[in-house]
């Protein structure tokens, strides 16, 4: 067990951002709007972004938790059920595109289904995984975990990444998330990053 604190903010903020782009989609759905580039744009990097997240819980983040959780069933069922929502989640992601690619009816109802069970799954995490991460990781395993996604994403990746965060987010929100990232990185988000992100006009109809 570990005593040193791990600073989640980029985590739960990146779970306020899947959140808020599937409520901008669920206005574009019932305004008639979902067919515009920014909207799909838009749906397009909701996609990626969560793709990414979860791929590297999937692969780094819950196999570090379950090696500091060993001999505990119970967290280990945890880890497993955070595995089968995200799994889970799939077959959601393709009625909406399905949806949006077919201009259905439906689509208002798929995206609903999807924003449901996608704060279910954000909320399970939250309540219970994440409380197991601080209890079980120390600071050097997260940084481990971090790192993947940052390979991931690399350094195009985090020139959209991070203005997407604090796109519309409250000023105390944006500001605790700019605060945990390292200082060249807010340079760079104030000076190019933002700007270069106003320009693609994601959800902007």
């Amino acid at each position: 067990m570990t005593t040193d604190t791990i600073d989640l903010t980029v985590m739960y903020a990146a779970h306020d951002a899947f959140r808020r782009d599937l409520e901008r989609l669920a206005k574009a759905a019932v305004d008639g709007t979902a067919s515009t580039p920014q909207v799909r744009a838009g749906w397009d990097n909701f996609k990626h972004q969560l793709h990414i997240h979860h791929t590297a819980e999937d692969s780094d983040l819950w196999p570090r938790v379950e090696r500091g959780a060993a001999g505990r069933p119970r967290d280990v069922a945890l880890l497993a059920a955070m595995e089968a929502e995200h799994a889970g989640l799939g077959a959601l992601l393709t009625a909406v595109d399905t949806a949006l690619r077919d201009r259905s009816a439906e689509l208002p109802a798929c995206v609903h289904a999807l924003a449901a069970a996608l704060d279910d799954h954000l909320t399970h995490e939250e309540d219970s995984a994440l409380p197991l991460v601080q209890e079980v990781l120390t600071p050097a395993d997260w940084g481990a975990f971090t790192g993947k996604i940052r390979e991931a994403q690399g350094l195009r990746g985090a020139a959209l990444f991070v203005p997407w965060i604090v796109d519309g987010a409250p000023a105390a929100d944006r500001a605790r998330f700019l605060g945990a990232l390292p200082p060249p990185v807010r340079v760079l988000n104030r000076l190019f990053w933002e700007a270069g992100y106003r320009r693609r006009g994601l959800w902007q109809v």
